[in-house]
């Protein structure tokens, strides 16, 4: 039986490497996927897969025998790594890089504590619908995360649903207490019409004393 393990090849390779400042990452590596994607889809399609990520960066290789298309495609790397510390930052960056959840991210949304940069719409690969997506600034994002915004954020939410819980408690028992009134009432005033009827008067009108 043939062996298709496919082997690691011994011919000389052409490699070039680009170290991404810690501005663009932002420390997450879901950010330094996202910016290999976004260079990938600059580039002719038979060498996107020739540029990969490694740690803190992105790198090329090519056969030796490549030697035009590499130059070529290092050039259009380098060129399209200019300005990629003002990438946008798509929803599960930030969420990577905030430490946050999916839930987290749309309700600071919507509530204006995350600031969004606009929106994006791409087609999902292989089918024919488009999603669109917020994204935000990477220098926002790389405020909130230096000055520990979610933190906050959290304390204030948690504060918050105490607070509605509490409300909603006092709610729910003035509730309760209201209609322990009424029913008190009704059967107080139900006594009263009792004690202040006339005897007989039942009797007096199923003679047809009234007709």
């Amino acid at each position: 039986m043939p062996n298709t393990q496919k082997k690691e090849s011994d011919d000389p390779e052409l490699i070039r490497e680009w170290s991404l400042p810690v501005a663009a990452t932002l420390g997450s590596a879901v950010r330094v996927k996202g910016i290999l994607q976004e260079i990938r889809s600059r580039l002719p399609s038979p060498v996107r897969k020739s540029l990969d990520m490694q740690a803190g960066g992105l790198i090329l290789v090519m056969p030796e025998s490549s030697k035009t298309a590499f130059r070529a495609t290092a050039s259009a790397v380098s060129s399209a790594l200019d300005g990629i510390v003002n990438l946008p930052v798509i929803p599960r960056e930030i969420e990577d890089i905030l430490t946050i959840t999916a839930s987290e991210r749309k309700r600071w949304l919507e509530d204006g504590r995350l600031p969004s940069a606009g929106t994006r719409t791409v087609r999902l690969q292989g089918r024919a619908r488009k999603i669109t997506f917020h994204v935000f600034d990477a220098r926002v994002v790389e405020d909130l995360l230096d000055r520990g915004a979610v933190d906050e954020w959290r304390e204030q939410d948690a504060a918050a649903k105490a607070e509605n819980r509490r409300r909603a408690a006092y709610q729910a028992k003035l509730t309760r207490s209201l209609k322990k009134q009424k029913k008190a009432e009704k059967v107080e005033q139900g006594a009263d019409e009792a004690g202040t009827g006339l005897s007989g008067w039942e009797e007096f009108g199923s003679d047809g004393l009234l007709r």
